[in-house]
Formats: structure tokens, sequence, C-alpha cells
């Protein structure tokens, strides 16, 4: 009789377990800001105001040590990697840009030729998440609901929308030059819908080149960083190095690249945000929808300034304030606490050699295009060949097959003497053959980001590995990223709203683990190249 009774008791919690549907917030939003560094949430904690990132991390659960596991770091794959919560090796987006072998030329990450530009007669819509292999966390919410939620993909940058949103997405929006405005491909729709029309005929990057860009404080209230124009420092598109940076007299492209190099970037992101929302009654249904939303300004700053100058820290300042103004937008339209929100980064960003140089620390940079001119020539001359190096991106050399098999030329031979003449350079700290990782000997952390980041398919013959500090740059200001190193590679991650609890996390997480934990809060299916693991604190 009491076996009977347990086992009646076991069924019926099963079967309430299985009456009840789970628990989900109405909207959940993912907020990526290019380049910014994890030390950014503290660097100007003193000038931030309450309502932004302190609010975030007051009453939000923030992974203090979050990594990323792959090398190189740029931004399509880590927007890949944040939404796929896998690595290059798996999603196929190995970096910006790659050598695509077969076509014997180089490929962008969002290119598609089968599709057309749609709000710009420009060639900039003919873009798609064509060359993603894998699903996102945003696809699986979709395939959950039987696509009965929506998806909203926004950035400046066309891959900061297109990879978040994924294969199914409702709409990806990225910001167009030409048009000056808002736009998408035939992949998503025929046509703008008439609520981003709207919004483009409103001419909003006009209006904010008007204000001119000054710093929101006294400039010489900027402690955390350098004087203004130091020689490391580039210049605005069509301006200086100096504030206040005039913006109201540029035209054309110039007046655009100059916008997106600066905060009214972020704002007008933020606006349209707000405007998808309102419009797309996202977080107003019966099922979770979501919102994917990626900064583009910050790293368009940072590229061009560096992270020490006081554009970079104006920017963060400003940001605050409208990441504030944004949360409190959500409180009232969605409702305080009905939507979940994380925070995170594709990468971060070096120091500006000249500015470590300034201060003792070694560094230096690489011109990919000398380098690899110099390598054709001296190879050339070893083996008789013309042109043995066909390509050097992402830190890594693509090695002319063809043309070595028509010289007769043994191609681990090719291959060993540019590894060689490779690690003769200034600034060289390893070189690995990628299709012999298993042999290569290396921290096992820095291998392993090799191996995550390396496509048999799509990468090149070669990795070479920078000392901590260089970088390939032709330049002598500004600055980039890419490297496996903390300054490039630990970014923020802290999640907000929804069931969340305040508090803080030491240990290592992994970008890969924000789809993986997405999809565990949601009682989802993971993305199916997915190789996160749930951060248990997070969902506990």
């Amino acid at each position: 009789m009491t076996r009977l009774l347990l086992a009646f008791f076991a069924l019926f919690t099963i079967l309430s377990a299985h009456a009840q549907a789970p628990q989900r917030p109405k909207l959940v939003v993912g907020l990526v800001v290019d380049q910014m560094r994890w030390d950014y949430l503290y660097r100007y904690a003193d000038r931030y105001g309450s309502g932004g990132f302190q609010r975030l991390l007051r009453e939000g659960f923030s992974c203090e040590n979050t990594l990323i596991p792959y090398t190189p770091t740029y931004t399509a794959p880590g927007h890949a990697g944040i939404y796929t919560g896998s690595v290059p090796a798996l999603t196929g987006i190995i970096s910006n840009t790659w050598w695509d072998r077969r076509l014997d030329t180089t490929m962008y990450c969002t290119n598609d030729t089968s599709v057309q530009s749609v709000g710009t007669p420009s060639k900039w819509g003919k873009m798609s998440p064509k060359n993603l292999w894998a699903s996102t966390v945003t696809d699986e919410l979709r395939l959950a609901s039987n696509f009965r939620n929506k998806t909203i993909a926004i950035a400046l940058k066309d891959r900061g929308a297109i990879l978040p949103g994924g294969h199914t997405a409702n709409g990806a929006y990225w910001f167009d030059n030409t048009s000056r405005g808002w736009i998408t491909s035939t992949f998503y729709t025929k046509e703008l819908p008439a609520w981003v029309q709207a919004f483009n005929a409103r001419a909003l990057p006009e209006n904010y080149l008007k204000e001119n860009w000054n710093t929101l404080y006294p400039i010489g209230t900027y402690a955390n960083s350098t004087a203004d124009a130091t020689p490391w420092e580039g210049v605005l598109p069509g301006g200086s190095n100096t504030f206040p940076h005039r913006t109201d007299t540029l035209k054309g492209n110039v007046a655009m690249e100059a916008f997106r190099h600066s905060p009214f970037g972020n704002r007008y992101t933020f606006e349209f945000a707000k405007a998808a929302v309102t419009a797309e009654k996202l977080g107003k249904g019966n099922f979770t929808d979501f919102l994917a939303i990626s900064l583009s300004s910050p790293d368009y700053i940072g590229h061009t300034f560096g992270p020490n100058s006081i554009e970079a820290e104006d920017c963060f300042l400003r940001l605050d304030r409208d990441i504030a103004a944004f949360l409190q937008f959500l409180d009232a339209n969605v409702g305080k606490g009905q939507y979940l929100l994380f925070l995170s980064a594709d990468h971060g960003a070096a120091h500006s050699p000249g500015y470590a140089t300034a201060n003792r620390i070694p560094a230096g940079r690489i011109d990919d295009r000398k380098l690899m001119d110099s390598l054709n020539a001296v190879t050339g001359r070893a083996f008789n060949i013309v042109r043995p190096v066909r390509s050097l991106i992402n830190f890594q050399v693509y090695l002319d097959h063809d043309a070595i098999r028509r010289a007769g030329a043994d191609r681990q031979a090719v291959k060993n003497f540019v590894m060689d003449e490779l690690m003769r350079r200034s600034g060289m700290a390893r070189v690995v053959d990628l299709e012999n990782l298993g042999a290569a000997t290396m921290p096992p952390r820095i291998k392993d980001m090799i191996l995550n980041g390396y496509n048999q398919v799509l990468s090149g013959d070669i990795q070479f590995v920078f000392k901590p500090q260089w970088f390939d740059w032709g330049g002598t200001t500004g600055t980039t990223h890419g490297a496996p190193y903390p300054y490039d590679a630990h970014i923020p991650l802290v999640w907000f709203g929804w069931k969340m609890k305040a508090g803080r996390l030491g240990r290592e997480t992994y970008m890969t683990d924000i789809a993986a934990t997405l999809a565990a809060l949601l009682r989802i299916q993971a993305p199916n190249a997915c190789i996160g693991m749930p951060i248990a604190e997070v969902i506990r």
C-alpha cells in the first residue's frame, strides 16, 4: 500500500510539473557594447550616475571574470560567440573578414550577394546570416515558441545586428551612410516597416551633429585619461583630435563617419531600440520576445583615439546616462522585473603602443601588408615561387597551395621556412602550424584559444601570436584588438532584471556560457553548436 501511494505521489508530481508552463520574462534584452573592456565597469565609476552601470551592478549579478575562449578576438566572432554559445571552429565566423580559398578573395562575415538592399540604393544592405553555420539562442527561442514570439536586432554595424538576430529574426537593422538611416535586406523583408521609415524621416543623425561633440564635464576634470590630443590619438573623420569636435559643418559621407565615431551613435541606437519596443509591441505578447542591441560607437571611438583618451572616457560617461534612460524606459513600458537584460562585450582593446611606450611598457606594431610582402620576397627567392603567401589576415598566413604545387616545392618545407621567418620578426611570441596544433608547445590557455579559433575549412596554414601589447596596425595612432591577452579577452557580463539577485562571481566564466545560461533560464534548447555551460550561480 505504501509503495502504491509513493508511486501515485510521484506520478502526480510529474504530471503537475508537466502541467505548469515554465515561467519566462516578457522580454530579453541583449546589450553588447562593442570594444568594452571589463575594467570600464569600474574605471570611470566615480563619475557614473546611480541609474546606469551602477544600477546594473547594484541590482544585478556580475560575472567578474568572464573570458573569451578563442582567438582572434574580433567583432563578428564575438557577437556570434555570445549568441551561439560556440567558437569560430564551429560557427564559421572566424573573423570580420577572412581569405576565401575557393573564391580567391576576402570574404566579409555577413556578405550575401543573393539578397538585395532594403531602404538604400547602396550595396551595404546585401547582407544576411548566410555565413553563420550555427543557430543562435534567438533562433532557439523562436523555435521554442513555434515562431509566435519576435526577435529584433539592432546595431550601427551590420554584423552587430545580423549575427545576434540569427537566421530567424523578424527584423535586423543596421545604419547606412548613404541613406543616413536604418536599413535591412531582402533576407528579412521586401520593404522597411512603416515605423522604421517614420524613424528615418526624423533625420536624427544630422540633428545630433549640429550639437557638436564637447565633453560632458569640464575637460580638466577627466582625471582617468591622458591629456587631450596626444601624439598617439587619431582624428575624428572630417575634424581634429582635440575637443570640442566640430561636427555641425560636416557634409556627406564624412559627416556620417563622424557620427559613427561619436557618442551620438549610442544615443541614436537606443532611440531606435525604444521605437522598436513600441512599434513591434515587444514584451506585450504571450511569448518571450528578444531585443538584441549592439552599440558600435565605442569601437569606432576606441580604434581612433585609444582607450586612454578623453574621447573614450566621455563616450562611457555619456553611455552611462543612455543606459540609465533606457532602463527607465523598459521599466515603464515592459515592467520592472518583467524583462531580463544582460550586458557584455564582443572584445576589449589594447593600449595604444605610443601610450604604452611613453609609460615604459613594452609595445609595438607590425604592418600586415609589409610583413606579407617581405615573406613573399624571401620565401619566393628560396623556393622559386611567385607569391607563395596568398594572404596574411587575422594573425594567419594563407599559403598558395596551387603555386607551391606548380613550382614542385614541398608544402611542409615552405611552411616551415615561413614559420622560421616569422619568428625572426620583432614582436613575435609564438608561431604555430595550424595543421599540427597538437604538437605545439605553449601555455594551455593560449593553445586552447587558438584551437577554438581554428576552422579547418576557413582558416589559414600558420598562426602567429604577438608578444603582449603588440598588434597588427599599420598606422601610428589609435588602437585595435584581436589578441588572446586579458586586455582583449576579458569582457564584462552583468545579468539584470527578471529573477536576478544582486551578487558577484569571481570564478572563471566564458563568453560561450552566455547563450547556455539564457537557454537554461528560458527553459529552451541550447543553440545547436553551443559548447558553453549554464552559469549555476545565475540560474540558481
